[in-house]
């Protein structure tokens, strides 16, 4: 097929793609002699395309499954997508709305049929942009959690958990979006500070005289109000509990309680108990018996509990209530106050906790197990930090509401009679109620919480309940890679759903990421206008380019900072590596008979960049091993950028040039492929295409992508001959900035001078040194019997070695001697402006504190040119 002159992925990339689609090599077989790897895809929501949150989180796992598959391991990665209850329906919705239409329009069956197109169109959507990462999926396996497979699973769950009294009916509190009519879970509400204010209501004894004063920040609750709570420790208060108050405008009597749990700080010390809008309250009613008062309808407006501001809403009631307050004296007054407020993430509505009747889990009994998993190290969580947190987390579990006022998702498995109170939980439809026999029944209208079904992903997508060969392969999973925003209500499910239904934990390790911000670390939104289209890259850069720059030199739990600058960088670094391997392979067919590699012939470049890649394989497996992916690309690139690129394929032209034998191209080849192969995990198309276009296939695997990952030898491994090339480098490097420095023009040869601590080692390597740092007549002495002048000269003081440059060689000595006098002169001049201003204490008082550190990083950095002037004019003499 023959190498392009340049690297352009729009080309190569869908070519790569339908290679190993053609090549099955995502799909491994259930084979017993071989260790199984297995990852399962935290499936998107099939809400719409992907964000860069999802193409970091695909592009960690393809290095991983990619890795193992290299290995040898039988490596699945099974992926799927997420019907995503609320976030779905919203869509959705929003789209009839468009129409002039709402769901109630269409009826639960049309709108369905709706769901379903959207579905349809959004599934195929994600997996494509997924293929357009690259990613090594087995897509003969993808799931979708409303599949037949995940559907089963999921009533099983419910009715097994149910039978065991793990499930349960009841009045609690949950939070409760106005706007989308349903419950909500804790990731589903977003918490944003907001200035508000703080009331200080008085609530008048209800026998004698005075009153307490409580302060809220939402006074419309009041008309739900069952108690006063005060802290029994408050001296001020103490004598009160016991007694009654009465309620303003609701005019009932409610008592004052002691509580522990009442906050001594917070505004009087007195707090009003409104146990049906509160989560604190309610846990207080629960050990006082209070009555719930819910003074709220679904859509956020009161209902009849509100009195005369019945079909208010909620926030219009806030300023009634304060007005009659204030008209009744009522009113202590009011303060400016900040606090944390719950808004529902999908429609930006503030949230309202309220206690409602709901299908709940207990989670403590599931906890146990979860928790032992990862006390005794069964499940280990990467970085380790969250260990901790998790622990926290399930010690002080709170039931978990899974019901959802939602016509998307899965149906909750219950039936109600209408002649009888018994329910009917199953499995299947059922014909009629399991207590008396009667037809006439109805199924729960609501649907499972969506996490409820992601709870059980690492094993309902391998066939659970039934014993399938996949299930008894495969499970438990090896790592499950995800964000840590979601360690509690996705992570901690899966290990406490997957430990009680099967028996086994559902993965062994836990990976959990960062998040994606931009490049001045702010989350990523589209009211910022700092969202990164993932396609929109891949059109632009390359889809190497953006696996490059989510995960290079990223490390476990800590965000990345995406910028244009990064994918900037992942594409030069596929060009640079395009360039070398087209030089590589074109002097492959120049040399074809050179291809051999004789380790007992080797000049030291050769055994040292053989030697440099075998570190380089044996530190990359080291910090694959250990997840720490972005530090082993950062030294897979360094590697090939920084010896291979720059140095050894420098050297191998001198040699290719000049015809020296022993030929480079066997090293140059081998270096080639060994480096492709380390670097496919990270940047798989380029790394294919180019693996592709090497000489000599025979022998060779169909793809990279099943190519065995290099493993070091350790043959080559020389610490002197790293020395001795070390030493040479460096001088190169010396004699190169030197001639930046100077402005030095290309084309122009410069004299110098070598005085190293070991003369032998450094003259093998005249050639290169006079070649690559552009120097004639080069002379290379002892450094002890050195008898080079220094006078007039630069130099270059190195670990094992000076290097003598004479001025006059390298630039019009009287000519650089009047521009730098100049430049100094110029200098001085700016600093004592600079200095004279900063010394001014008008200046110092009224210029703003940015302006006064920016004159100060300007002196500091004038000063250090003036020094390297100074510097510069001693060497000229």
């Amino acid at each position: 097929m023959g190498l392009a002159k340049t690297c352009e992925p729009q080309q190569i990339e869908p070519r790569i793609s339908r290679l190993w689609e053609d090549g099955r090599y995502f799909t491994p077989d259930v084979d017993h002699q071989r260790k199984p790897f297995v990852i399962i895809m935290p499936p998107p929501n099939v809400t719409g395309e992907l964000h860069m949150g999802h193409a970091l989180t695909a592009t960690l796992e393809d290095i991983m499954i990619r890795w193992h598959r290299m290995k040898g391991d039988a490596a699945l990665w099974l992926p799927g997508v997420d019907h995503a209850g609320i976030a779905t329906q919203v869509v959705v919705e929003r789209q009839l709305a468009n129409e002039g239409l709402t769901r109630h329009d269409l009826g639960r069956e049309r709108f369905a049929e709706r769901m379903w197109d959207w579905v349809a169109k959004s599934r195929g959507a994600i997996m494509h942009q997924h293929q357009r990462l690259g990613i090594s999926c087995d897509w003969t396996r993808e799931r979708f959690t409303l599949d037949e497979g995940p559907c089963k699973a999921v009533h099983t769950t419910f009715v097994n958990l149910y039978n065991k009294g793990l499930i349960y009916r009841g009045n609690r509190i949950i939070s409760w979006c106005p706007r989308c009519h349903t419950a909500l879970s804790d990731l589903e509400v977003e918490h944003k500070d907001l200035g508000g204010h703080l009331y200080y209501i008085k609530y008048p004894m209800a026998r004698g005289k005075g009153s307490v004063i409580v302060a809220t920040t939402r006074p419309e609750t009041m008309l739900g109000d069952t108690a006063v709570a005060v802290n029994p420790e408050d001296a001020k208060y103490k004598k009160l509990i016991g007694r009654k108050v009465k309620l303003p405008i609701a005019n009932r009597t409610i008592p004052i309680i002691g509580d522990s749990a009442v906050e001594l700080e917070f505004g009087t010390g007195a707090l009003k108990i409104t146990p049906a809008h509160d989560p604190v309250d309610f846990a207080m009613a629960e050990r006082h018996d209070l009555p719930l008062i819910n003074v709220l309808n679904d859509d956020g407006t009161m209902n009849n509990n509100a009195g005369s501001y019945q079909g208010y809403d909620r926030f219009d009631c806030r300023e009634a209530v304060i007005s009659q307050l204030r008209k009744e004296d009522l009113l202590e007054k009011i303060e400016p106050y900040s606090h944390s407020v719950g808004h529902c993430n999908r429609c930006n509505t503030i949230i309202e906790p309220w206690a409602s009747e709901q299908w709940f889990v207990k989670t403590d009994t599931l906890a146990r197990p979860a928790i032992e998993a990862v006390e005794d190290d069964r499940i280990k969580i990467i970085p380790e930090q969250f260990t901790k947190v998790y622990l926290h987390w399930m010690k002080n579990i709170r039931d978990w509401c899974i019901s959802r006022q939602l016509w998307w998702g899965h149906p909750i498995p219950v039936w109600y009679c209408h002649d009888c109170s018994e329910l009917t939980v199953s499995m299947d439809t059922p014909s009629s109620c399991n207590g008396c026999g009667s037809s006439q029944i109805h199924q729960d209208p609501d649907v499972l919480d969506t996490w409820f079904s992601s709870a059980l992903w690492p094993h309902s997508t391998l066939g659970w309940p039934d014993n399938t060969e996949d299930l008894g392969y495969f499970y438990p999973t090896s790592v499950m890679e995800t964000g840590y925003d979601i360690l509690f209500f996705w992570v901690a499910r899966m290990i406490m759903m997957g430990i009680e239904n099967t028996g086994d934990i559902p993965f062994h390790t836990v990976y959990l990421h960062g998040l994606i911000r931009d490049e001045t670390g702010d989350k990523m939104s589209k009211i910022k206008g700092n969202v990164i289209n993932p396609i929109e890259v891949i059109e632009q850069y390359g889809a190497d380019a953006i696996r490059f720059a989510t995960t290079m030199g990223t490390s476990p739990g800590n965000d990345v900072r995406l910028s244009y600058q990064r994918l900037e960088a992942g594409r030069n670094f596929a060009n640079k590596l395009w360039n070398a391997a087209r030089f590589v392979i074109q002097s492959a067919e120049n040399h074809p008979n050179d291809t051999t590699l004789n380790p007992d012939s080797l000049p030291t470049e050769d055994k040292w960049i053989l030697g440099r890649m075998e570190r380089t394989i044996v530190r990359v497996n080291e910090l694959l091993e250990d997840y720490q992916f972005g530090e082993a690309e950062r030294q897979i690139h360094d590697f090939i950028w920084g010896e291979f690129c720059d140095w050894y394929i420098e050297l191998a032209k001198l040699r290719l040039r000049s015809g020296t034998t022993p030929s480079p191209m066997p090293v140059l080849l081998h270096v080639l492929d060994t480096s492709l192969r380390l670097l496919h995990p990270f940047m798989p198309f380029v790394t294919e295409e180019l693996w592709q276009n090497l000489p000599s296939k025979d022998g060779r695997a169909s793809s990279i992508a099943i190519a065995p990952f290099p493993i070091a030898s350790n043959e080559y491994i020389d610490p002197r001959v790293e020395s001795e090339m070390n030493v040479v480098i460096e001088i190169i490097r010396g004699l190169r900035n030197a001639r930046a420095e100077h402005k030095v023009e290309v084309s122009k040869w410069i004299e110098a001078y070598i005085r190293a601590d070991d003369e032998s080692a450094i003259k093998p390597h005249a050639t290169a040194i006079e070649a690559l740092g552009k120097v004639r007549p080069l002379s290379i002495q002892q450094k002890s019997e050195s008898s080079i002048s220094t006078d007039n000269a630069k130099i270059i003081v190195l670990a094992d070695a000076d290097v003598v440059i004479p001025m006059a060689g390298m630039v019009d000595v009287n000519a650089e001697r009047q521009r730098i006098k100049e430049e100094m002169a110029a200098c001085e001049t700016q600093c004592t402006r600079l200095e004279e201003r900063l010394s001014k204490e008008d200046f110092l008082s009224k210029a703003p504190a940015h302006v006064i550190e920016k004159e100060r990083e300007k002196l500091v950095s004038i000063k250090s040119r003036l020094e390297k002037l100074k510097q510069r004019s001693s060497e000229l003499g």
